[in-house]
């Protein structure tokens, strides 16, 4: 295969670009579509985004709410502070789990090279169980804008949800709820102006180099954290097709066929940053199954396709590798952009078996670990979805809000007797 550099950057005419880290695009619907037919009819399909809508607005309400009331403990204990908000950054990842078992099921295939043997495993009632480390930097290629949504639940198996941290757009920040919730979080925003965003990005991982001594605060000297990077920047479409063109054409460079020319910049400024605290960056090949050769995956799976229709992809397909930071030449830009062009050609390649085969290698061809405790040890191919390990979670997302309401509740009734003489308070005084 000829020899390419997709690492490298775009300059940009008035201003140095930022390097896009993880940015996504507002699809558009295309017919026909892969997963067949709409399953529901008109009325149906409404109830279903009336029963979303009601569930993913109650739920970001309630957690920003209860942020709020959770941010004074900044002012008087770090730890429980952080603690405090990895709880609630464990309810984002519980909100959009349980909006993809209801809304949007599909099958996920999870496979991976022999540098996760072990670390990818499948219960008894066939849930997926993976076993990373609490410190990781997660890449992936960005094939879609539910790319995410797939990687946390990866760390939900992992019980690592509650310490996920995603490098996002700048606009992202200014939507309600969500934005301001996200900040809570520790998640950076990205406007695209290197010379603004080298600093914030700066200050945000020395942040990650933390030690707290709270409740989750880890096994580890330093706080867990998943950093997850999107080094393409944004996720494939046509739009962003003819960029990445534009680009290799202007480098003398082949564009990829399935994926987009990465950015080094970043990536490489994050693993510099945290060199000496992170010993593993995790990579994962995502394919959703249906999406034609040459088609894009935002052309098909819609937000309104995807959870109203109920025409989600048919499969979800991840596969991991791992490589050793020890072994990355962070110190030499030249040589990281080379391995980073060498990363992403591997990644083509997984991509194009995928597209052959409908599926991807696992670490030892033919074995399937799909059968639970008799399986043999090690990576695999393991068919399995996305769900809670116990239904009852979905509460949790209401607990805080909920003991404060009761708090509330019993102080009102203390200070009505206290003042009134009745827990009844002034009207009821007043009445008799």
């Amino acid at each position: 295969m000829a020899s390419r550099d997709p690492s490298k950057e775009p300059p940009d005419a008035g201003q140095e670009l930022s390097p896009d880290l993880g940015a996504a695009i507002t699809p558009k619907s295309a017919e026909p579509h892969p997963t067949g037919e709409i399953k529901y009819n008109g009325f149906t399909q409404f109830t279903r985004m009336l029963l979303f809508v009601t569930w993913f607005n109650a739920c970001c309400v309630n957690i920003h709410i209860t942020q709020m009331f959770g941010a004074p403990l900044y002012f008087f204990n770090k730890d429980w502070y952080h603690a405090y908000m990895a709880i609630t950054k464990q309810s984002f990842a519980l909100l959009i789990t349980t909006i993809t078992q209801w809304f949007s099921p599909t099958v996920i295939r999870v496979s991976g090279d022999k540098t996760v043997r072990g670390q990818i495993r499948q219960s008894k009632d066939g849930r997926l169980e993976t076993h990373f480390p609490e410190r990781l930097i997660m890449i992936a290629n960005h094939q879609l804008y539910t790319d995410f949504i797939y990687l946390w639940w990866i760390a939900y198996t992992n019980r690592m949800h509650g310490h996920m941290y995603i490098i996002l757009k700048e606009s992202l920040k200014w939507v309600p709820f969500i934005g301001p919730g996200m900040m809570f979080y520790g998640f950076v925003f990205m406007a695209r102006n290197w010379t603004k965003d080298k600093p914030r990005l700066k200050h945000r991982l020395e942040q990650l180099k933390g030690q707290h001594n709270g409740p989750l605060s880890g096994s580890q000297a330093l706080d867990p954290m998943w950093l997850m990077i999107f080094p393409e920047g944004t996720n494939l479409s046509a739009n962003t097709r003819k960029g990445s063109a534009k680009w290799a054409a202007k480098q003398g460079i082949n564009d990829l066929q399935h994926q987009l020319l990465p950015r080094s910049t970043g990536f490489h400024f994050c693993l510099q940053e945290l060199k000496g605290t992170v010993d593993w960056v995790y990579d994962c090949t995502t394919a959703y199954e249906g999406i034609p050769r040459g088609g894009y995956g935002q052309d098909y799976f819609t937000l309104r396709s995807t959870y109203f229709q109920g025409r989600p992809p048919k499969s979800v397909n991840l596969y991991w590798r791992r490589f050793p930071v020890s072994s990355i030449p962070v110190d030499d830009v030249k040589a990281f952009e080379q391995w980073v062009n060498k990363v992403w050609l591997e990644k083509e390649d997984l991509l194009e078996y995928y597209a052959q085969n409908g599926r991807f290698p696992d670490a030892d061809e033919g074995q399937d670990l799909s059968k639970g405790a008799d399986a043999p040890k090690g990576a695999g191919f393991i068919k399995t979805e996305v769900r809670l390990a116990h239904w009852y979670e979905s509460g949790s997302i209401f607990i805080f809000l909920a003991v404060y309401a009761l708090i509330a509740n019993i102080l009102a009734k203390v200070w009505n007797l206290a003042i009134y003489g009745t827990m009844m308070g002034a009207a009821v005084t007043a009445a008799t």
